[in-house]
């Protein structure tokens, strides 16, 4: 028992005390460091190159396409890197890489069977990309609706979708089975407004008109000169009237909040009402006074 204790003893002060084993790992170690470098080079380079190239003005495309083949050429760019770098480092640590690969075939042959899930997101992520149902920056819903959101990015397997409240959703590719593209056409921006019955439709309808018309001058989101429909439903206390304008993509909402504004601020400048409900409350004697009859 002693003597196994001092050959191992023996064989690790041998190699630990030889100086071609420190210069070797030293050299290695090198060699790994320079590696690293060189795929974090690598990838800032092809990224900038990916990105110049996309963004050139030879290539006809809009910017959610640049901005989504960027991303894309970027994240596969990584991929690729890593493989090569992780497999010389291997090397570097002199572990058999043909036998690695031969090895990793045949379990891959056998994980591939239970992979259809994965195959699936991979080509659905093709025919996303291929088909340009949305690019990144685009505003979808998705999910039977219930994500919606701005996409951050998409990849060959997953999509990133972040919600307005911040929320970033990860969605496998192959679960994304129907998407509402808000991004792709203008937006339309839709206002009720309610007046009382006693007002004047016709003086409502010029008001209405004068907002409109000074508000696609003042903003550019505006793309087409807004119309006021006319009566929309009749309600308890009050006579609908709706507005519509047509504005740049996923910008109606907020056309919609400046323009009830700017309304607002010209209805109380003209005098016309817009009704709210009311409530008066009135106490024993104050009843007894306004209904003689019941306090017999």
């Amino acid at each position: 028992m002693f003597e196994k204790f001092h050959q191992l003893y023996t064989n690790f002060s041998e190699k630990f005390g030889n100086p071609d084993f420190w210069g070797g790992l030293l050299y290695g170690t090198f060699k790994i460091v320079l590696l690293l470098i060189a795929a974090r080079i690598a990838i800032r380079v092809g990224s900038a190159a990916f990105s110049r190239l996309f963004s050139n003005r030879a290539v006809r495309m809009d910017e959610r396409r640049i901005r989504t083949l960027t991303v894309l050429s970027s994240s596969v760019l990584k991929y690729v890197v890593y493989f090569f770098i992780a497999m010389s480092i291997l090397e570097q640590l002199n572990f058999q890489i043909k036998t690695l690969l031969a090895g990793a075939g045949i379990v891959g042959l056998a994980i591939g069977f239970g992979a259809q899930s994965l195959v699936k997101d991979i080509i659905t992520g093709f025919f996303i990309i291929f088909e340009d149902q949305f690019a990144v920056g685009d505003l979808i819903r998705t999910g039977n609706g219930n994500y919606m959101g701005t996409v951050e990015s998409i990849g060959l397997r997953i999509t990133k979708i972040r919600a307005w409240t911040g929320e970033v959703h990860i969605l496998p590719n192959g679960q994304i089975t129907d998407v509402t593209n808000f991004s792709k056409a203008n937006s339309l921006a839709v206002i009720d407004v309610g007046v009382s019955y006693e007002e004047n439709l016709d003086r409502v309808f010029q008001t209405l008109k004068d907002v409109l018309q000074q508000a696609q001058q003042e903003i550019p989101l505006i793309v087409k000169e807004p119309q006021v429909l006319g009566v929309q439903d009749f309600g308890i206390s009050e006579v609908k009237v709706r507005v519509i304008a047509d504005c740049k993509p996923t910008e109606n909402i907020a056309v919609a909040r400046e323009l009830r504004k700017r309304i607002k601020q010209a209805f109380d400048k003209q005098g016309i009402e817009i009704p709210y409900p009311r409530q008066v409350v009135l106490s024993g004697q104050q009843e007894r006074q306004a209904n003689p009859a019941t306090s017999v």
